[in-house]
């Protein structure tokens, strides 16, 4: 699927633009051991720098990660090498070490909005969705509206995403990829009759049904980093995070000024080793070892990121219809007998939110991914964790016994949830009538 095309550019002209980086400067005259080592040293990182962009307009990104990987070593301090050497991790489908390299340039380029927006996309791709809405949140001033607005829609907070580009696409500055950007939103929030409608007005009316069938496999992603990597036309791979003797603190490497060498032969620095062991990363088709037993938490507030890993029904079909109109959804709908009310009162709770809003997004995208979601109905609550906000987000009613089997189900197929006795749980706040009251348990 090329999803990158649909976009028209989309978020990713950005996540991949390119960091001009220059050759240091060779002062003339007299210099000390230390500024003749501190200036090979830059001449070798410029060199390493020069050849990672040349490895990334090949798309080479393993071979770019290594030259990236020694600028980096040899001036740790440079905001422009952190930047190319996340932009390499990118490319080379290793999405935790991109976050620690651009969170690394933001503390030395605070003002950075590529590496803010690139750090969100990032955190997103290793299933953080809750640390890239707040990165975004931070760095709002600095990341364009039309890609944050996307980056927003990505992480699970379609709502936000949808407000900001719609927002966008009624002013003068809207184009067609705030239009598309918001289109995907709509998709991604299950809004397939407005999101027809917004892609309708870019392109032909024959090759609308076509985009919204790519759109819907798009939103149903079978691991956290398929989008992301859609997105960028990458493959993600298996990645044990990047070098600790790159992190930013590290001690700057001494180069030597060897007597009787010339100088030019120092200049040239070997570039750090490309790594080549990485593998893709593979979907477990059996649960892990952890989640053979389910440990009931504690009765007391504990605040979840949204689940890493989101799988979608075995046996789902996804339909597109040619008139969302007439079918109210018309989208990514798996046919599921509903379930009995339950009675219990053993709860499975699947996350704590930021608001009812960003929680509504996780619950429709979860109740389309995972099967043993299906018939039942969101609960929620409003609570308080160090002074701020959050909306708890669970299915209940149940026995124990039923909890601790849902709960183990669905942690097999990559969720992540814990079981408890009810606590003030009631309807979703988006279920409820104008002017229904509920009454605490």
């Amino acid at each position: 699927m090329n999803t990158r095309a649909l976009l028209l550019g989309g978020i990713s002209a950005l996540l991949l633009g390119g960091t001009m980086v220059g050759c240091a400067a060779n002062g003339g005259g007299m210099a000390s051991a230390s500024d003749r080592s501190a200036a090979l040293a830059a001449k070798g990182a410029a060199t390493n720098a020069g050849k990672a962009q040349t490895a990334l307009a090949r798309h080479e990104g393993p071979v770019a990660i290594g030259y990236a990987e020694g600028a980096v070593a040899l001036m740790p301090q440079s905001a422009e090498y952190r930047m190319l050497l996340g932009q390499s991790y990118l490319q080379g489908g290793r999405f935790t070490s991109a976050s620690r390299a651009f969170a690394d340039t933001l503390q030395l380029s605070p003002t950075n909005g590529k590496a803010a927006l690139n750090l969100a996309l990032a955190q997103v791709a290793t299933g953080d969705w809750q640390a890239g809405r707040q990165t975004l949140a931070a760095h709002a001033a600095i990341i364009p509206a039309p890609d944050r607005g996307l980056a927003l829609s990505l992480a699970g907070d379609t709502a936000g995403g949808i407000a900001l580009l719609t927002e966008v696409a009624r002013s003068p500055e809207t184009n067609a990829k705030v239009r598309q950007n918001l289109a995907l939103s709509f998709a991604l929030a299950g809004r397939w009759q407005e999101a027809r409608v917004v892609a309708a007005a870019d392109m032909a009316p024959a090759d609308v049904d076509a985009r919204l069938a790519q759109w819907a496999l798009f939103a149903q992603p079978a691991t956290a980093s398929d989008q992301v990597a859609s997105l960028l036309g990458v493959r993600a791979v298996a990645d044990a995070g990047q070098p600790v003797a790159l992190a930013l603190n590290a001690p700057a490497p001494v180069v030597p000024v060897v007597p009787g060498v010339p100088e030019q032969a120092l200049a040239a620095v070997e570039p750090v080793a490309p790594q080549t062991d990485a593998v893709p990363v593979e979907v477990a088709s059996a649960p892990a070892a952890g989640f053979s037993k389910v440990s009931f938490g504690p009765r007391h507030e504990v605040v979840q990121s949204l689940p890493t890993m989101m799988l979608r029904p075995e046996n789902g079909p996804i339909k597109v219809a040619s008139n969302p109109a007439s079918t109210g959804h018309g989208m990514a709908t798996a046919a599921y007998e509903a379930k009995a009310p339950a009675t219990g009162s053993w709860y499975v709770q699947l996350g704590a939110f930021e608001s009812a809003g960003v929680a509504r997004d996780a619950w429709g995208r979860a109740s389309r991914r995972f099967a043993m979601l299906a018939g039942h109905s969101p609960n929620g609550m409003t609570f308080k964790a160090n002074g701020e906000d959050f909306y708890r987000l669970s299915v209940g009613g149940f026995s124990r016994s039923a909890a601790d089997t849902m709960c183990r189900q669905y942690r097999a197929k990559g969720g992540t949830c814990f079981v408890r006795q009810g606590a003030g749980d009631a309807m979703a706040q988006w279920l409820r009538k104008p002017g229904m009251q509920m009454a605490s348990r």
